[in-house]
């Protein structure tokens, strides 16, 4: 499978995505520059975490009409896998390929801490191989997710919710909640299930050198899903 990496101005993630895909889990990756206006060859798109464009006007705003962002809409529209994390998460969501939004931390603060991700449907292309629990670090200051009651709805009801903060022992608790998110929501699917967005960093822990390598399985999870369908 071959993953490509898009890199925008202040992209600070790209290189751990690339490090897990190509040096822990030995695929291929290539990276993605924000002025193409086309790409070709790729299974899996990432929009990486970090400061695209300074995130002046609004995180991820002006990242979601670089010339590259047509052809990732294109790409999802098709069927292709795309995974936005962190800064990803919010060009997502202003390219209108994820509903919701991605608001000011509850306490108006830059987290930076190591979170506990409880798998809420392990039946996702992103979760099928995920164990129950994953520990992703996070760092932002815009990762608590909206929607309103008629969106959040859709998704609890259609299990399009996969990831939700939890406490260090498994289960949904407001004290686990980091940012405010509703719903502890910290990572949600598209209704097609190939657009995965999600504010906690599984590539910062995916590698065991750095932790207990168990954000990894979110791409052998795609990898798994790609490979099934070949």
């Amino acid at each position: 499978m071959k993953f490509g990496i898009v890199t925008f101005p202040g992209s600070n993630c790209d290189h751990d995505s690339y490090h897990v895909v190509k040096h822990v889990l030995g695929h291929e990756a290539c990276f993605l520059w924000h002025k193409q206006e086309d790409f070709s060859g790729v299974d899996c798109v990432v929009l990486p975490g970090g400061f695209s464009y300074g995130d002046y006007l609004r995180c991820g705003a002006i990242a979601r009409f670089s010339p590259i962002m047509d052809a990732v809409v294109r790409f999802a529209n098709s069927g292709g896998y795309v995974v936005g994390i962190c800064n990803g998460f919010q060009v997502l969501t202003e390219a209108g390929l994820l509903p919701g939004a991605l608001l000011q931390n509850r306490d108006l603060k830059f987290i930076c801490e190591d979170t506990t991700l409880l798998v809420a449907n392990g039946h996702t292309p992103w979760t099928v191989l995920c164990p129950e629990t994953i520990m992703a670090p996070i760092a932002h200051h815009e990762g608590c997710y909206f929607a309103d009651d008629d969106t959040l709805g859709r998704l609890e009801g259609e299990g399009r919710v996969v990831f939700r903060y939890a406490s260090r022992a498994g289960e949904e608790a407001a004290e686990a909640n980091p940012n405010g998110a509703v719903n502890n929501i910290a990572g949600i699917i598209n209704e097609r299930g190939n657009v995965l967005g999600m504010m906690p960093h599984p590539e910062r822990n995916g590698d065991t050198e750095l932790g207990d390598g168990s954000g990894a399985w979110v791409f052998r999870s795609i990898i798994h899903s790609f490979e099934a369908q070949a």
